[in-house]
């Protein structure tokens, strides 16, 4: 869903292109296949005793709702690059490798900072929308940050920020 002072999407080109192609595939031969489905399961007679036809138009609706998914995101792209030009070089940024330890238990992290398309929070890849996102942008290498997250206050330490 896009930000809620926004209608826009942020991604990076890359993941851009790569909706695109899933939404070509969704539209050509995905939608051939549960056309087949379809086709197929009418060929077996009353529809109203079908399940294999019930199946096939429920798996339609979901292609449907997600091709038009896929096209709102496309629409609605707001390319983003790795580099906000109104901050310091080293500071982190929508792109940013960031290493961090926490505080209050001394574990390390890497996060990577990305646009709420291409987060992925077990990959390390946290949306810039998100609390600790949020909290990081702006911020340098060995500075000290407490953020509010819906857990509580986290007390991090950034150890080093990677902007290339």
């Amino acid at each position: 869903m896009p930000n809620q002072n926004s209608n826009r999407y942020k991604m990076s080109l890359e993941r851009l292109e790569e909706l695109k192609a899933e939404l070509n595939y969704l539209e050509t031969d995905r939608a051939k296949e549960v056309s087949e489905q379809i086709k197929e399961a009418r060929s077996f007679g009353d529809l109203s005793e079908n399940s294999e036809y019930d199946e096939a138009k429920t798996e339609q609706g979901r292609l449907y709702s997600k091709i038009a998914e896929y096209k709102d995101l496309i629409e609605h792209a707001e390319i983003v690059d790795n580099v906000d030009h109104n901050l310091p070089r080293d500071a982190i940024t929508l792109g940013s490798r960031v290493d961090v330890q926490d505080m209050d238990d001394n574990f390390e992290e890497t996060y990577e900072i990305v646009g709420s398309q291409e987060a992925n929070p077990r990959e390390g890849r946290i949306s810039d929308d998100s609390p600790v996102g949020k909290g990081l942008i702006g911020h340098r290498a060995g500075e000290e940050v407490t953020i509010e997250a819906p857990s509580g206050a986290v007390h991090i330490h950034i150890l080093s920020v990677d902007n290339t």
